[in-house]
């Protein structure tokens, strides 16, 4: 929850769906970052 909180403390939306949407679209971008600092392992011989 804190992650998402760094993304902005309020919501921009008035309408519920919105704001679920816009939650949505939070969880996905945290995702991606998420995505990206995990290192790709291999096995060796």
């Amino acid at each position: 929850m804190h992650c998402v909180k760094l993304l902005g403390q309020s919501f921009m939306a008035w309408d519920f769906d919105r704001q679920v949407a816009e939650i949505q679209i939070r969880i996905a971008v945290l995702n991606g970052f998420t995505a990206l600092g995990i290192p790709v392992t291999a096995a060796v011989g």
